[in-house]
């Protein structure tokens, strides 16, 4: 049997007695450099910086919401209660298209009422620790969830970074004598797929091919795939996935071809009843533009992009799969 031994990408944001560590994938796999954030804002600035990603603004929220308790703690309670609130609000908004860090302000704070001085710093560390849990948790409910979906010797299309939900698809898969084998696109402009997510399966030992983003439909159409399996920064409640631009290339050329499309996402947003109720991130332009490009080009870059359900064969979250048209089932079900 083999040893499991979490890749390490799997805990790249950890809290420390001065301040948060972000593992920095801007560089990552060839250098390995911890960024130190010591307030809130640097946390926040870190996270608008693409330091970290996919999950990662999700735990350095958590984190980061301990720091706002440490600098909030000599305060009184309203004072202190409006300092934790203001640090949440300048988390929230660093990733707008992404829920996830609304969601680990809420861990936190739903964990603080009334204290101050050290019971307040305990009361987020507490926060922070089952939202942590929770997380981890959730996500390897999902991976198994997923693997069932998944034929017992499978070839996958996968696209940008899927963090732990990639690490838990992948050892649940193994934990039930599956073999699967991934395409992965390198996902421009930061090249998530190429650094981080081929860098990862193989880690993992998994058979794994690079492809450049414009391959992946090739790819689909060679018969030789038998699911294209991505991540979902956002569901929304009428079944639309936004995901990392290029999911919804990818998801029409599945559809073309016959092969599922997978999204997995830990729980469709009931706050996004629609996708109109998401908003899409723009990055700079500047930031696709090389070193010497004319002036006169202007780059356009929308971070994220909008699949329809037509374009989706399932969404996938800890409670099971579901049909992208009957999400509402998802909230009906039982905790």
């Amino acid at each position: 049997m083999n040893t499991w031994r979490e890749p390490v990408l799997a805990n790249s944001v950890r809290l420390t007695g001065d301040g948060v560590e972000i593992l920095d994938r801007r560089v990552f796999p060839a250098e390995r450099t911890w960024m130190r954030c010591g307030s809130v804002e640097e946390v926040a600035k870190a996270i608008e910086d693409m330091v970290t990603q996919s999950s990662g603004p999700y735990f350095a929220a958590l984190w980061g919401m301990v720091l706002a308790a440490r600098e909030a703690a000599s305060l009184e309670v309203e004072d202190a209660r409006a300092h934790l609130e203001r640090a949440g609000a300048r988390l929230v908004a660093t990733r707008p298209t992404n829920d996830q860090p609304r969601e680990a302000v809420h861990a936190v704070l739903s964990h603080v009422d009334g204290q101050t001085g050290e019971a307040l710093v305990a009361a987020a560390l507490g926060g922070a620790r089952a939202g942590d849990e929770r997380y981890r948790s959730r996500s390897a409910a999902l991976g198994r969830h997923t693997a069932a979906l998944l034929p017992d010797d499978a070839t996958v299309l996968t696209h940008c970074w899927a963090d732990l939900y990639l690490v838990e698809l992948v050892r649940a898969a193994r934990d039930s004598g599956k073999s699967l084998a991934f395409y992965c696109t390198e996902t421009r402009p930061y090249l998530q797929g190429a650094r981080l997510t081929a860098e990862t399966l193989a880690e993992l030992g998994v058979d794994t091919t690079l492809v450049t983003d414009g391959t992946g439909a090739a790819v689909l159409s060679g018969g030789g795939v038998d699911a294209l399996v991505t991540a979902a920064d956002r569901v929304t409640m009428d079944g639309h996935v936004v995901n990392k631009v290029g999911t919804l290339g990818l998801a029409v050329a599945a559809t073309a071809f016959d092969v599922p499309f997978h999204a997995m996402v830990r729980a469709p947003d009931r706050l996004a009843p629609t996708a109109a109720d998401v908003p899409i991130e723009y990055r700079d332009g500047a930031e696709l533009l090389g070193t010497g490009s004319h002036p006169a080009i202007r780059g356009h870059y929308p971070a994220f992009d909008v699949t329809p359900p037509r374009f989706v064969t399932t969404v996938v979250t800890d409670r099971g799969p579901f049909d992208p048209h009957e999400l509402n089932r998802y909230h009906q079900e039982v905790s």
